[in-house]
């Protein structure tokens, strides 16, 4: 991206400015194209945050639009700081910091909007990276459907070889759809993710702070969906997730869907039909669990994901919340 790349506080004090290029020259070109402001939530994940914005100074534009990054750090120690100062001069692209104190990620998202200026908005995770081609391509598909927003894939990028059933179990693999599909409320997630700044003025706040662990991007979607935004995917709008070792263990994944369980009830509709289809389905999923193993252990595991799942839902629909931190 051509143009001023800096770092700025949160608070609107320029503290680094690292290249300029004509002023001139920018404020002429700014005024004539969207400008897209792409967001980031980070908590103390320096390696890939650095990762990150470094692919993100290499994004092609095709001149359709210009961006700038903002880190929303959620650490109270503000870890991510000196990072994004270090990095100013070496990424193309204005960078703003800012700080969420508070350990919430919708409190995280919702400081990255507040300090974001452009006329789209994007989202994407600090354990991710992109193509050179993600936010043209989303940008693209914008344009040629009038979306409200426009999702993509993402694809696990494994740091060290997987044990064999997370391969077989695709446990890390998500769902990927034609180009112009619509996608449906309870599908939208802010890991990879344009948006129009309007879709702002029908939620508010635009992510709630109940879901402080997870949960707050499908909330987001569904009070959209509920005000007659329309989303689409992008399948050539890729970003690659890290996979790190740590994650690819039995006690991670079934945490996790602890966690999807758990925060469930929160969202404001669907309650009912949700809890009569977990009142089934888990006994169900139970009962076959030890035939389930004999086709082998990444299908036993699979199902046992569900029915922790399930269960989850219904013990904190019943109030009692079995996980409520999200996992690094």
């Amino acid at each position: 991206m051509d143009g001023l790349s800096s770092v700025v506080r949160g608070n609107g004090i320029e503290a680094t400015t690292a290249s300029v290029e004509s002023q001139s020259h920018m404020s002429a070109t700014v005024k004539s194209i969207p400008l897209i402001s792409v967001c980031i939530c980070t908590f103390r994940r320096a390696k890939m945050l650095e990762e990150l914005l470094r692919k993100l100074g290499q994004q092609k534009t095709g001149g359709l639009f210009t961006f700038e990054v903002v880190v929303a750090d959620n650490d109270a120690r503000q870890s991510a700081e000196d990072l994004v100062r270090q990095l100013a001069g070496a990424v193309p692209v204005r960078l703003t910091y800012c700080a969420e104190p508070v350990a919430n990620i919708a409190r995280a998202r919702n400081k990255a909007l507040a300090h974001a200026r452009g006329d789209l908005l994007a989202f994407i995770d600090d354990d991710e990276f992109p193509t050179e081609q993600w936010l043209l391509s989303l940008f693209e598909t914008r344009e040629a459907t009038g979306a409200d927003a426009v999702l993509g894939p993402v694809v696990p990028h494994f740091e060290h070889e997987p044990p064999r059933w997370v391969t077989k179990g695709r446990f890390f693999h998500r769902p990927m759809y034609p180009t112009y599909r619509s996608i449906n409320w309870w599908e939208g997630r802010t890991g990879n993710v344009l948006f129009s700044r309007e879709c702002l003025k029908s939620v508010e706040p635009p992510f709630r702070d109940v879901f402080a662990a997870a949960g707050e991007d499908v909330d987001f979607f569904r009070r959209l969906a509920q005000k007659g935004r329309r989303f689409v995917w992008c399948n050539e709008a890729v970003v690659f997730e890290h996979v790190p070792a740590s994650r690819c263990t039995r006690r991670y994944l079934l945490r996790r869907a602890a966690l999807r369980g758990s925060t469930f009830p929160k969202l404001r509709t669907r309650r009912l039909s949700a809890a009569l289809k977990s009142l089934v389905a888990l006994p169900c999923y139970t009962v076959a669990l030890p035939l389930l193993a004999i086709a082998g252990h990444h299908v036993f595991l699979k199902y046992l994901i569900k029915v922790l799942d399930h269960g989850a839902r219904l013990l904190a629909l019943a109030g009692l919340p079995i996980v409520s931190e999200r996992q690094t």
